[in-house]
């Protein structure tokens, strides 16, 4: 593990923070925290902890795309000749011996720019939110498009690029991951459990909102890569354009002349929810988090195309989106005690 560093993002994660941290200090590496404008005392909390704070300036537009850049940056400044860095959410915490394991896949493959393992919710049952996050963050084991905000990416790969693209509001992973592949490198995902993740979704508003920034990123996903090779986010974008417009104006168009008999069509929705549950059970989940899941991707299309249509709006009109937060300063897990 030489010349390895961590790059920590976050605001107002509370006590998650504290876990996350706790995972990477005394490990004799250098830690960076990149916190963007708490007010919970998670600044104090890291330099207390022994993390090197970078503190951004709000005053411009923040995106987690600009967190992690920044901390890379202070990163160099730590150690000039950082090889590895392993990024990690303010929200999750890493699992003991996944550095020491991800190190020793990307020192034996000198093709690889990028190591990722498995992700689970710490808490999968104390909501259905974190229930579907969990089967969410589910992914096979072997080469990989893309992989989440934790990640252990190797610097020159990381340098070649030029980092994160800031300018994105959602989707910087994947783009991150397309220009790995774009340059050749390969993206790998082991079998090993990487992070423990603290979602701390207990409200539907919240649910919805993180939806729809996932429509946004599919919109933009598309735009700037959907044309072959890439192919990035058609289909998605496909489904969205035909579950949350084309049958919703089909209904509605044809509810006057057909005498309301275009509502059948409503029987869709469900019958969708169906088969992706029954898709999905096959694969392997079991009979409750298959129809959770399926029913979770038929509702998930309205929030879905509110992001998509917001990305088409702001990109007609040339106006910049805001960030779309579905946590909120008041989400953190446990309100950190100063005293601690």
């Amino acid at each position: 593990m030489n010349h390895l560093g961590i790059v920590a993002i976050g605001r107002n994660e509370g006590e998650r923070l504290r876990r996350c941290l706790a995972s990477v200090v005394g490990h004799d590496l250098p830690v960076v925290y990149v916190d963007s404008g708490s007010t919970d005392g998670s600044v104090e909390l890291a330099r207390r902890m022994g993390a090197v704070v970078v503190e951004l300036d709000m005053s411009r537009p923040f995106t987690m795309a600009r967190g992690r850049n920044a901390g890379f940056e202070e990163l160099e400044k730590l150690d000039p000749d950082v090889r590895f860095v392993q990024f990690v959410d303010g929200d999750c915490e890493i699992v003991a011996g996944w550095l020491e394991r991800a190190c020793a896949v990307i020192e034996s493959r000198p093709d690889v720019a990028a190591v990722a393992g498995q992700r689970r919710e710490r808490f999968p049952n104390q909501s259905i939110y974190n229930r579907l996050a969990d089967i969410e963050w589910n992914a096979p084991a072997g080469e990989a498009k893309y992989c989440s905000g934790d990640v252990l990416v190797r610097a020159d790969a990381f340098r070649q690029v030029k980092g994160y693209n800031v300018a994105l509001i959602a989707g910087e992973d994947p783009d991150l991951g397309i220009r790995f592949r774009q340059k050749r490198w390969l993206i790998l995902r082991i079998d090993a459990q990487m992070t423990l993740h603290d979602m701390a979704m207990t409200r539907f508003s919240q649910w919805w909102r993180r939806s729809t920034r996932s429509g946004y990123a599919y919109a933009e996903g598309a735009a700037m890569y959907g044309k072959p090779p890439e192919r990035h986010w058609v289909r998605e974008i496909r489904r969205i354009m035909l579950w949350g417009i084309v049958i919703p104006c089909i209904i509605l168009g044809l509810a006057w002349p057909t005498r309301g008999i275009s509502f059948l069509l409503c029987l869709a929705y469900p019958l969708q929810a169906a088969w992706i549950a029954r898709r999905q059970g096959k694969a392997g989940l079991l009979p409750r988090d298959a129809w959770l899941y399926g029913a979770a991707c038929v509702v998930g299309r309205f929030p879905n195309t509110v992001g998509a249509v917001r990305y088409w709006y702001g990109r007609l009109t040339g106006r910049r989106q805001a960030l779309i937060d579905y946590k909120g300063s008041a989400e953190a897990a446990v309100t950190l005690n100063p005293n601690a």
